[in-house]
């Protein structure tokens, strides 16, 4: 079974920077493809970034490309999402996710493991 374990959210002013980290037990990470999502109240979960299995490929959602930068540690089981120059718009509930797939998938329904999320609030 794979465990996805989120860290790093929380409060910051617009402009400021946040790392989220994504910590995978159960599973080899490098068997993966891994996603970022976030999710507002009352909203439908939408892609943020992903990265492939071997951390050479990245994908961005167009709001937050030039801002968010995803990497993986394979050798530490770990996901990061660097986040920078934010804004009021990125608060959310961030939530990590994990794809046995071969490919990077934009589709929330295509991930087969998610972590229980944590919370970013970006202040103006």
């Amino acid at each position: 079974q794979v465990q996805l374990v989120e860290s790093g959210g929380g409060s910051v002013q617009a402009g400021g920077s946040l790392r989220l980290s994504c910590e995978v037990s159960g599973r080899t990470l490098a068997n993966y493809v891994m996603g970022w999502f976030r999710q507002v109240p009352g909203q439908e979960r939408e892609f943020v970034a992903g990265i492939s299995r071997n951390g050479d490929s990245t994908y961005y959602a167009d709001s937050v490309k030039g801002r968010f930068t995803i990497s993986k540690d394979n050798a530490k089981n770990t996901v990061y999402l660097q986040m920078n120059s934010l804004k009021p718009e990125d608060t959310a509930v961030y939530y990590c996710a994990a794809d046995r797939r071969l490919y990077v998938n934009y589709a929330r329904a295509l991930y087969d493991y998610w972590g229980q999320g944590t919370q970013v609030t970006v202040s103006s």
